[in-house]
């Protein structure tokens, strides 16, 4: 099985205990396969370093190390308009239709109002967990 996760998960995975955290946890214990892209490492790396609990630059250099050689990276070659009031999570539909996943675990109103985008399932940290 292969998801993208959004930034907001990893977010709430890496500073608080919870759903998130069980979904970062089940990527690591490999039950799952990680797609990323470039555009959504960047945005993870600008957020934990600019988040009201920023993490040290080793610590996001971990991070970002970790998804790099864990994660499927995709360029994504079809850019997609589908979410018009908040463009930038465009990225998540566009790396999971370029790296064939099965899901998008979110937290962001603007992908889970959308529940499904070509076949690949828009879910919340707790639906998620339960497919384990």
């Amino acid at each position: 099985m292969r998801a993208v996760l959004d930034t907001n998960v990893f977010i709430s995975g890496i500073h608080w205990k919870g759903a998130s955290d069980k979904v970062v946890e089940a990527w690591g214990d490999d039950r799952f396969e990680l797609v990323s892209s470039e555009e959504i490492i960047q945005e993870l790396a600008e957020t934990l370093l600019n988040f009201k609990k920023p993490l040290s630059q080793e610590d996001i250099m971990h991070w970002i190390s970790l998804i790099a050689a864990k994660a499927v990276i995709v360029a994504p070659l079809i850019k997609c308009d589908v979410i018009k009031a908040d463009p930038d999570d465009n990225k998540f539909l566009e790396a999971a239709v370029e790296g064939n996943a099965d899901y998008i675990v979110s937290q962001d109103h603007h992908l889970l109002d959308i529940e499904e985008f070509q076949g690949i399932k828009i879910v919340k940290p707790d639906e998620f967990l339960k497919l384990f």
